[in-house]
C-alpha cells in the first residue's frame, strides 16, 4: 500500500473515531456544556456515568492515535520540499499527545475525586472540589487546551500552507484549514476568561473551530489518498 493511502486512511480513521467519542460525550455527559456548571454538580454527573463515562473518556483519548502517526508520515513526505514541516511535525506530535494526556484525567483522576464528593464527608466534599479545580484548571486548561490546541493550530495552519505550495489540493480545501484554525484559535478566549474575568469571549469558537477542524482532516484524508506528494 503506499504511503499516500496509509495517511489518507489513518486521517480518516482517527478523526472520525475522536468525533464519535466526542458525540457520544455530547449524549450522555453533555459536554462541553457540563464544563460550565458548578464543580458539585460536574462531579455528581461524573459519578451518575458510571464506567460507561469513563470508558468513553478513554476512547476520546486514545481513538486519535491514527493521528499522530498521520502527522509523521505526512511530515516525512513533505519535510525535504519545505523547510518548516519539521517543526510542524514536532508541533504537531506535541499538541496531541498533551491533548491526549489532558483528556484522561477524566479516566483516571476524575473519577477518584468524583467518588470522594459523593460518598465522602463535608471535608472531604470540600477537598474533593478544590482538587478537581486545580486538576481541570492544569490538566484541561493549561496543558490539553491551550498548549495543546495552540501547538495543533500552528500545525494546521503550517501544513496547509505548505498544501497550498504543491498546488495539489482544491482551493476550498485550503481556505477550510485557514478558517478552521482562525475559529478555533478563537477560543482561547474562553480559556483566559477563566483567570481575566473582563475578557470578551467567543462562545461558539471552540465547538465550530474544532468541528471544522475534524472536517478538514476527514477531507485532507481523503484527497491525499488519491495523490502521489513525491
Amino acid at each position: 500500500m503506499k504511503t499516500e493511502k496509509t495517511i489518507g486512511i489513518l486521517f480518516i480513521v482517527g478523526a472520525i473515531g475522536v468525533l464519535v467519542a466526542y458525540t457520544f460525550l455530547t449524549i450522555i455527559f453533555d459536554y462541553p456544556n457540563i464544563l460550565r456548571q458548578e464543580t458539585g454538580i460536574i462531579l455528581i454527573k461524573f459519578h451518575e456515568g458510571g464506567n460507561r463515562l469513563v470508558w468513553t473518556w478513554w476512547a476520546f483519548a486514545i481513538l486519535g492515535l491514527p493521528l499522530l502517526e498521520a502527522v509523521v508520515l505526512i511530515g516525512q513526505k513533505l519535510e525535504t520540499k519545505f523547510y518548516f514541516i519539521r517543526w510542524a511535525t514536532t508541533l504537531g506530535i506535541i499538541g496531541l499527545f498533551i491533548q491526549m494526556i489532558g483528556l484522561l484525567r477524566w479516566t483516571f483522576v476524575v473519577p477518584v475525586l468524583a467518588n470522594n464528593f459523593v460518598t465522602g464527608n463535608e471535608m472531604t466534599k470540600e477537598a474533593s472540589k478544590v482538587a478537581f479545580q486545580v486538576v481541570h484548571q492544569y490538566g484541561g486548561v493549561v496543558l490539553g487546551e491551550h498548549i495543546g490546541q495552540l501547538f495543533t493550530i500552528a500545525w494546521t495552519i503550517m501544513m496547509t500552507s505548505a498544501f497550498a505550495q504543491t498546488q495539489l489540493f482544491p482551493k476550498w480545501t485550503i481556505w477550510l484549514g485557514y478558517i478552521a484554525s482562525i475559529i478555533y484559535l478563537l477560543a482561547q478566549t474562553e480559556l483566559f476568561a477563566t483567570v481575566i474575568l473582563t475578557i470578551p469571549v467567543v462562545g461558539m469558537a471552540g465547538f465550530l473551530g474544532s468541528t471544522l477542524w475534524i472536517v478538514w482532516l476527514i477531507v485532507i484524508g481523503v484527497t491525499i489518498r488519491k495523490l502521489k506528494l513525491d
